[in-house]
């Protein structure tokens, strides 16, 4: 007799292969430069061109002081401008990514992809079915979660 998975045990079992090929995927860009905190920064202003800083730091939890240091370095880095986002207010400063923060991030998320893929390709087809499987509802789980 076949029992229903229990939430608790599952997460015990999940946490930690988690956290492993999160670590894995964190290593994969060591050789760019830049940190995970940094490629997510950079996606964020990917997907929100003229992002301003206040604005960048709430949507990161963070104080907007820390923010201005991280985009400084960002900045110093070549992967990201401000630009002002309107006359009346000099103030108000937008991010954008420069064309090397593209690379970066292209070259990130193809090192990560290439690094998966090795990975999966070891699994058989029916192992390999099961971890295709578990997107949708893993997703759907971190969608609820926000």
């Amino acid at each position: 007799m076949k029992t229903e998975p229990d939430p608790l045990t599952v997460a015990n079992r999940l946490r930690p292969v988690l956290v492993h090929v999160s670590r894995h995927l964190r290593r994969e860009i060591e050789s760019l430069g830049v940190t995970p905190g940094q490629v997510s920064l950079l996606v964020l202003i990917r997907d929100h061109p003229g992002v301003g800083t206040s604005d960048l730091a709430a949507r990161e939890r963070t104080s907007t002081p820390t923010m201005c240091v991280h985009v400084d370095r960002l900045e110093h880095a070549g992967l990201v401008t401000r630009t002002r986002r309107a006359e009346s207010d000099r103030r108000r400063v937008g991010l954008h990514l420069t064309e090397e923060g593209e690379r970066v991030l292209l070259a990130a998320r193809s090192q990560r992809t290439a690094w998966l893929a090795t990975r999966l390709r070891a699994l058989d087809d029916e192992e390999l079915r099961l971890v295709e499987a578990a997107i949708e509802p893993l997703g759907r789980m971190l969608e609820r979660g926000r």
